[in-house]
């Protein structure tokens, strides 16, 4: 079976289809596997994705673009100050 990388929304998703299920009375084991996934999986993501909802786990790729915008921007600023550091004399 070809391996599928998913997104962490979708994690997400299948893991709070998975509470529900158990919730419903099925075991952990025939909930994962209604998910299509292994239990070792569910697992990795229970630890990774535990208790956080879909718009938190789009938050950090925002930021992340921030960064990535505002880090050569805080560089120039610096460079045009020259080392950064305040002079002893």
């Amino acid at each position: 079976m070809p391996q599928r990388k998913h997104k962490p929304e979708e994690n997400v998703a299948k893991l709070r289809q998975v509470d529900v299920l158990v919730s419903q009375g099925q075991s952990v084991a025939e909930a994962v596997r209604s998910i299509s996934v292994t239990q070792f999986t569910s697992y990795r993501w229970r630890k990774e994705f535990g208790g956080l909802k879909t718009d938190q786990v789009t938050r950090p790729k925002e930021l992340e673009k921030d960064r990535a915008i505002g880090a050569p921007l805080v560089q120039a600023q610096w460079r045009g100050r020259g080392s950064g550091r305040p002079s002893l004399t």
